[in-house]
């Protein structure tokens, strides 16, 4: 059973760790230490990823388990007079779910605090605001980064088209909700808790079992693609959340969900098969889904061809890509769930 307090914080580091697609150096500096202080050997490979790897009884096979470190965000398109800066989405971030207030930019010199702004409310018609109070979402094009630094401030911050936003670090601190975790960026940093606690307790795998904490997943799971096409597997498992929503036959609670199909394909039956007879050797129960609006690591890899077998396991997740809540109860049956089957006869 696994100590709820201890994941909790766990995710809680990871999560107040700036980690936008494309600029996840403050990620990546610490997966390093904590893979290294856990005695596994680690790098990071040309596409950003962070990789451990945990030899197995049989070296000639190997499967990759991935979770990916980036989150959504968005990118600066352009930066106007009075320390405006206007910026385009980064993944699947929408300005409504942030909702006014702190940000950060993340300069190439200093990172810096600005305010999402919608525009003020007591308005008419007559200004463009009033149709976001009434008719429509605010959207990205509607909305600007309200900084009050002049050009040359921000230019000497290293401000620029292409600076990466992320919602503000103070605003990041996931809480408690009895069992349940809450917070911006679970998706998909409780997944990489789980990289980390398979790292501390998987010991002598069948296989070798690559740990891999991808790059830019949100933008195309572009490390994954890179990973997967440079080493040889037998297997992949991506770590994912999976949406709680009515439309989806999926319950709140400690079960993990398996994917048998997103918008990239069907998953590999016989791998989910083996996560299902690992999970009924512990008997834990699991919940099963499609999902539509959805891709993860292994679903894209294994429709480049890159791998022959591919599984999704995930956490079912509140809010998704917003202020999400999950029960660390799934977590961690995600963690004792993928011990077993690496510890398990491959197929």
């Amino acid at each position: 059973m696994w100590d709820y307090d201890r994941l909790f914080q766990i995710i809680e580091e990871l999560v107040m760790h700036h980690s936008p697609s494309g600029v996840e150096a403050e990620i990546n500096q610490l997966l390093m230490q904590r893979f290294a202080a856990l005695g596994v050997e680690v790098w990071c490979d040309r596409a950003d990823n962070i990789i451990a790897k945990i030899p197995g009884k049989n070296p000639d096979r190997a499967i990759a388990i991935t979770a990916h470190k980036d989150e959504i965000g968005a990118i600066v398109k352009s930066l106007g007079d009075a320390g405006r800066v206007k910026v385009s989405k980064l993944g699947g971030s929408f300005p409504w779910v942030y909702g006014e207030g702190v940000v950060d930019l993340l300069g190439d010199n200093e990172t810096i605090n600005g305010i999402l702004s919608f525009g003020s409310r007591h308005v008419s018609h007559e200004s463009p605001q009033k149709v976001q109070q009434e008719d429509t979402t605010v959207k990205w094009e509607n909305a600007w980064i309200e900084t009050k630094l002049t050009s040359a401030e921000l230019e000497a911050a290293g401000i620029r088209p292409g600076t990466r936003m992320v919602i503000g670090k103070h605003r990041k601190r996931p809480i408690r909700l009895k069992d349940h975790i809450a917070g911006y960026t679970l998706d998909n940093k409780a997944s990489v808790a789980i990289l980390l606690a398979l790292a501390e307790n998987l010991k002598q795998p069948v296989v070798d079992v690559y740990l891999v904490a991808s790059a830019k997943e949100e933008v195309g799971a572009i490390g994954a693609l890179f990973f997967t096409q440079n080493q040889r597997l037998d297997a992949l498992i991506a770590l994912e959340i999976c949406p709680l929503s009515e439309e989806y036959p999926v319950k709140d609670g400690e079960s993990p969900v398996l994917l048998s199909q997103d918008s990239y394909g069907i998953y590999d039956e016989g791998l989910n098969g083996q996560l299902r007879q690992s999970a009924k050797q512990l008997d834990m129960p699991i919940q099963f889904t499609i999902l539509s609006g959805f891709g993860s690591d292994a679903s894209i890899a294994m429709k480049f061809g890159h791998v022959g077998r591919a599984a999704c396991l995930a956490f079912p997740t509140q809010n998704t890509h917003g202020y999400e809540i999950a029960h660390l109860g799934a977590i961690a049956n995600c963690i004792d769930l993928l011990k077993a089957f690496c510890e398990t006869e491959f197929e």
